[in-house]
């Protein structure tokens, strides 16, 4: 086998690496396209008639394309008593998980922020409390949140579902940024406090700006935690506040006579797509923002 000298080192030169890598590549294909498989049959799916439906196969392409099924599934899908699609609901999420997300990111950036530069006594203790919040169950939280929403007048709303994902997310954010912030340097909080900066005024115009890596992580857990709850979304709304995952298991189980799975599917893509376009969008930013908190924290 021939060689190649590259910076010193002696490395084999032929077919035999780049068949293993070929044969690499092709194996992680296959991988791929299994994991896909299930997408790939709602799209179709969601793009056949119910005629084309009945008389082919699961994986088969649709013949004739048509996009009355998503039509459907965003304005006229029946759910419950009525049928207005998936519309208002998808507005319902938005109006809950931007606030959510909001909130409990820069909450959580103020309490890593706090537990790490601006050391006070019993600062361990309060994070481990905080921490240990990451790993109480969704359940066993159910009832004391209704109890508390139905005293602040916010139960089967859209504000308190807000509320609800800001407190059980700042466990998870005020994790991601201590282990950040934890990493920067306390020198330069003690030149900005020499030069007479205070709390806040360290904490947007220095600590913030630098933690970029840190805020596309929470943004991206947060976001995609809250807009794929069910369990909160069902408990705590009632009617014209459900969140879009509440309305699309309401569409779903609708029964009108005939099952609809061209609509089933297209109301299930159309409550996937915010969350997927965020991590085609800032999947690489949310790779590297994880390895920066590993490395610093």
């Amino acid at each position: 086998m021939k060689q190649r000298r590259i910076s010193g080192i002696v490395q084999p030169s032929g077919l035999g690496p780049r068949l293993m890598r070929l044969l690499l590549f092709a194996v992680l294909g296959l991988f791929c396209l299994y994991y896909l498989i299930p997408l790939i049959v709602m799209i179709s799916t969601s793009l056949k008639s119910l005629e084309e439906i009945r008389l082919g196969t699961l994986l088969s392409l649709p013949r004739d394309i048509t996009f009355d099924a998503w039509a459907k599934a965003w304005d006229s899908a029946c759910v419950g008593v009525r049928c207005d699609g998936l519309k208002p609901y998808v507005w319902n999420s938005v109006m809950m998980t931007v606030p959510a997300v909001f909130i409990s990111t820069l909450l959580g950036a103020l309490n890593g922020y706090a537990l790490t530069k601006w050391r006070f006594p019993g600062a361990d203790w309060i994070f481990a409390l905080m921490l240990f919040g990451a790993f109480i169950p969704f359940q066993v939280i159910l009832l004391p949140m209704a109890r508390t929403l139905g005293y602040l007048g916010l139960a089967g709303t859209v504000p308190g579902l807000i509320l609800v994902h800001t407190v059980y997310g700042l466990a998870f954010t005020t994790l991601f940024f201590r282990n950040f912030f934890i990493g920067v340097s306390d020198g330069i909080i003690q030149a900005a406090k020499i030069d007479g900066a205070g709390f806040f005024r360290i904490f947007f115009g220095i600590v913030l700006p630098m933690a970029i890596p840190a805020i596309v992580v929470t943004v991206i857990w947060q976001f995609t935690q809250i807009w794929n709850d069910f369990l909160f979304g069902v408990a705590f709304t009632i009617g014209d506040s459900n969140p879009v995952t509440v309305a699309l298991n309401n569409v779903v189980n609708t029964s009108t006579g005939v099952k609809e799975y061209n609509v089933d599917m297209a109301a299930a893509i159309i409550a996937a797509l915010p969350t997927l376009a965020v991590y085609v969008i800032a999947g690489a930013y949310f790779v590297r923002g994880l390895s920066a908190g590993a490395v610093k924290g």
